[in-house]
């Protein structure tokens, strides 16, 4: 048998040839790396206090002891129960071997008995309670990101939910262009059927063909974007865009409840940052909520209102609706999550928009206005 051969079947056989015992032991090691490192630190934590105390011991003739609880501390925060412990157990060896009689010797004096018991007491207190922090600390991170998850899930359920509310004023908006593509198209063929096809007209109606069809891809592009779980990354956003595509997906239902739709969006209006869909979601739910606001409002012209304005630092929108209003005990609970003025209403959509909106930095609340109706207005950091 040649020796390569012989070394390649010594391998195989102790497991260390081929793809999975090359693979073995290398997950083995990132497995453990994290592991080795915090037990590692114990080892160094508590030799850099003993070097510390060493040397003011032979030079200051002091003893800083509570230099191996800082080690004791460290090693239990950073690592856990083992790591602190082992960073204990080393510095208790450590005292009784330099700083307790007989020195050098892992004995103790029986005068020196209380003292050395003082000190595990101390370190097995130390390591526990920075443990116990460690181990809450994990706990509190594990449950924040839990509540995270949670707030995403509703609020991709609230944005479902709207869409669905919104499903009638939806095909009426798809509708229309794609009606207009119908008619155009059967322009289109008999200005071209004649004996001597007029081509302008035949042009112009395939532009509009082309208009339709792209307005119709952009209202199903819109709603993808706002029914989709997944936020899209923060960005630059255009409040004027982001809000005129809401607009535009709510004109069926403004119509279906008799109500106008105005909106004051200066030009110069500065960019935020943030999450377009998000945001959207917010301005979604404010405009829905206004126009359901206003449905039993029957003596008066049916107008929501959203303006946008640029000061200093960040970006106010205000959606104000002529609807019935808000009581004093409405105001004070609007934003409270499962509370609902909606017959059907889940209680969730201010809530939730409220938590958007601080997630971005903004703020959201209830503004007082003279007459009937409600206002709402809230703010976004600019683009910095």
């Amino acid at each position: 048998m040649p020796l390569e051969t012989a070394a390649q079947f010594l391998l195989v056989s102790s497991g260390c040839g081929g793809n999975s015992g090359m693979h073995g032991p290398r997950l083995l090691w990132r497995r453990n790396k994290p592991a080795i490192r915090n037990y590692a630190v114990a080892v160094v934590s508590t030799a850099v206090a003993l070097g510390i105390a060493r040397w003011l011991d032979v030079h200051f003739e002091s003893a800083p002891v509570s230099l191996f609880l800082c080690a004791v501390m460290l090693s239990a925060w950073l690592g856990g129960v083992g790591p602190g412990l082992l960073a204990a157990v080393l510095s208790a060896a450590a005292f009784s071997y330099y700083f307790v009689s007989p020195t050098f010797a892992l004995a103790v004096d029986s005068k020196e008995i209380p003292r050395f018991v003082m000190f595990v007491l101390a370190s097995a207190l130390v390591g526990s309670l920075s443990a116990a922090q460690r181990r809450s600390m994990q706990s509190l991170r594990k449950t924040a990101e839990a509540l995270r998850e949670t707030q995403a899930a509703l609020a991709h359920v609230t944005r479902v939910m709207t869409m669905g509310e919104l499903a009638a004023s939806i095909a009426h908006e798809v509708n229309q262009p794609l009606a207009g593509v119908v008619i155009n198209g059967n322009a289109c063929l008999r200005w071209l059927a004649g004996e001597s096809p007029n081509l302008p007209e035949a042009r112009e109606a395939a532009q509009r063909i082309i208009r339709d069809g792209t307005r119709a891809s952009e209202i199903i592009s819109r709603i993808r974007a706002l029914a989709r779980k997944a936020s899209t990354p923060t960005e630059r956003v255009d409040v004027n865009e982001a809000i005129g595509e809401v607009l535009t997906l709510c004109q069926g239902e403004a119509r279906k409840h008799d109500v106008e739709l105005r909106a004051q969006l200066p030009g110069d209006l500065p960019p935020v940052r943030g999450d377009r869909v998000l945001i959207q979601q917010v301005v979604l739910n404010l405009v829905v909520n206004g126009i359901e606001a206003m449905s039993g409002a029957q003596d008066r012209f049916r107008e929501l209102m959203i303006q946008a304005q640029g000061e200093a630092d960040e970006v106010r929108v205000t959606v104000r609706d002529s609807g019935i209003g808000l009581d004093a005990q409405t105001v004070a609970r609007i934003f409270d999550a499962l509370y609902t003025t909606k017959p059907g209403g889940l209680g969730m959509g201010l809530s939730i928009s409220r938590t958007i909106v601080e997630n971005h930095g903004g703020r959201l609340s209830v503004v007082a206005q003279e007459g009937p109706g409600a206002s709402f207005e809230f703010t976004l950091p600019g683009y910095r």
